[in-house]
C-alpha cells in the first residue's frame, strides 16, 4: 500500500476508491433493474446506470486534473455491498417485498458513494481545488437524488405491501 504523505495523496487515494466503486457499479446497477419486478424502479435503475456512466467519466476527468490514473485500486467496501445487493435478487417471495429488499440494498450503495463524494470534496476543498469540487459535487447531488428516488419508490411500494397483507 502506497504512503499517504499529502492531502493530495489522500485525495488520490479517494478517487481510485470512488472510481473502483462506480465503475462495478455498471455492472451491478443492470442486473438490480432486471432483478425489479416494479416499472418505476426499473427505470430508476436505469436512469442511475447513465449518471453512474458520467460519475465514471468526471472521475477520469478528476484524475487528469491530479495527473493520476484513478485506476489500480478495488472498492472493498463497494464490492460488499453489491454482493448484499446481489443476495436480495437470489430471494424467493412477493414480487413487491422483493423490490423493497432491492431498494435497500440500492440505498446501502447510494449512502456509501455519498460518504466517499463527501470525503473527496473536504478533501479538494482543503487543496484549494475548486474544479475538482465542482465536479465531485455534480456526482454527489446525483447520488443524493438517486437516493430520495428510491426513497419515493419505496413509500408506494410500502403502501401497496400493506394494502395486499390487509386484503
Amino acid at each position: 500500500m502506497a504512503e499517504k504523505k499529502t492531502i493530495n495523496d489522500l485525495l488520490q487515494d479517494e478517487v481510485k476508491d470512488l472510481y473502483s466503486a462506480e465503475k462495478q457499479l455498471t455492472k451491478a446497477i443492470p442486473k438490480m433493474a432486471r432483478g425489479s419486478h416494479d416499472p418505476s424502479l426499473k427505470a430508476a435503475f436505469a436512469a442511475h446506470l447513465k449518471e453512474t456512466e458520467g460519475q465514471v467519466a468526471r472521475l477520469e476527468q478528476i484524475a487528469g486534473l491530479l495527473a493520476m490514473k484513478p485506476s489500480g485500486k478495488k472498492c472493498e467496501g463497494m464490492e460488499g455491498v453489491i454482493k448484499e445487493g446481489a443476495e436480495a435478487l437470489s430471494e424467493q417471495g412477493e414480487e413487491t417485498v422483493l423490490d423493497l429488499s432491492l431498494i435497500g440494498a440500492g440505498s446501502r450503495v447510494e449512502h456509501y458513494e455519498m460518504a466517499g463524494y463527501m470525503t473527496a470534496i473536504s478533501l479538494a476543498q482543503s487543496m484549494g481545488s475548486t474544479q475538482i469540487v465542482t465536479l465531485l459535487k455534480q456526482s454527489l447531488a446525483e447520488e443524493e437524488a438517486a437516493e430520495q428516488k428510491l426513497r419515493k419508490i419505496a413509500a408506494v411500494l410500502l403502501k401497496t405491501a400493506r394494502a395486499a397483507a390487509a386484503s
